[in-house]
């Protein structure tokens, strides 16, 4: 199958390559479940994307698997060890290539589409989960090639970010979703939030759907739904109208 490949959408033209997304962690079995279903499993049955999840403390170097200490300096709460880290990248590195290496953290850049889909563009990647008080400085400034956040609040670990970043751009290539032009209308795709979406009946309970769906005009339909994701946006996100209108 050929496709092209347009800010990490597929249209039709450039050869499809499988993705590899390896996560570094303490607790694998959390993505059991996320990665079990819906989209992502269909991904992974497709055999577009491969997923692979590497416990962290097999990496310790000590005879207690223990991938944490004190901080220097003092101070509350235990640092993940640069030593297991080091030694699981190292190992990846060793087997291929890497477009990004990924550190998850409530100070990076903030996860947005954009950034999803020209990170859906890479073909290998590697996603490190931190955990604790924090990492070793030393990881963030000589290992990782990033940093991401998917928001301004702090989690007990990476891992659940890892999976919003996964399933962010697993769904975004090409072959994975059923109609390949479903995510060009995802919100944010242009600088919008979606417009309102409906289904029949269309009349429920007196609740009717705007008639100008019904109308089978697809010129005034699309000039509608654009309509409707411009307003919508000026109410609950008008800082992204100005992007749009750039």
């Amino acid at each position: 199958m050929i496709v092209t490949i347009r800010r990490g959408i597929c249209l039709k033209n450039i050869s499809l390559k499988i993705m590899r997304i390896d996560i570094i962690t303490l607790f694998p079995d959390i993505f059991r479940g996320p990665f079990d279903f819906s989209i992502i499993k269909r991904a992974i049955d497709k055999n577009l994307v491969t997923i692979g999840l590497h416990d962290l403390r097999e990496y310790a170097t000590n005879k207690y698997k223990s991938v944490d200490d004190y901080p220097f300096g003092g101070g509350a709460g235990m640092v993940m060890a640069i030593e297991p880290i080091d030694g699981c990248i190292s190992h990846l590195r060793g087997q291929r290539h890497y477009d990004e290496i990924i550190f998850l953290t409530p100070d990076g850049e903030l996860l947005d589409q954009p950034l999803g889909n020209r990170l859906s563009m890479c073909e290998n990647i590697i996603l490190l989960c931190g955990h604790y008080k924090g990492i070793d400085e030393r990881v963030r400034q000589h290992l990782v090639t990033r940093e991401i956040s998917i928001g301004d609040y702090v989690l007990s670990g990476g891992e659940l970010a890892a999976a919003v970043l996964t399933d962010c751009l697993v769904r975004l290539l090409p072959g994975v979703l059923g109609d390949e032009t479903s995510a060009l209308s995802d919100s944010f795709q242009d600088g919008l939030i979606s417009p309102p979406v409906y289904t029949r009946p269309a009349v429920y309970k007196g609740w009717a759907v705007p008639e100008i769906l019904l109308s089978g005009h697809e010129a005034k339909i699309k000039e509608w739904r654009l309509d409707q994701a411009v307003e919508r946006t000026k109410i609950r996100r008008p800082g992204l109208l100005k992007d749009f209108s750039e």
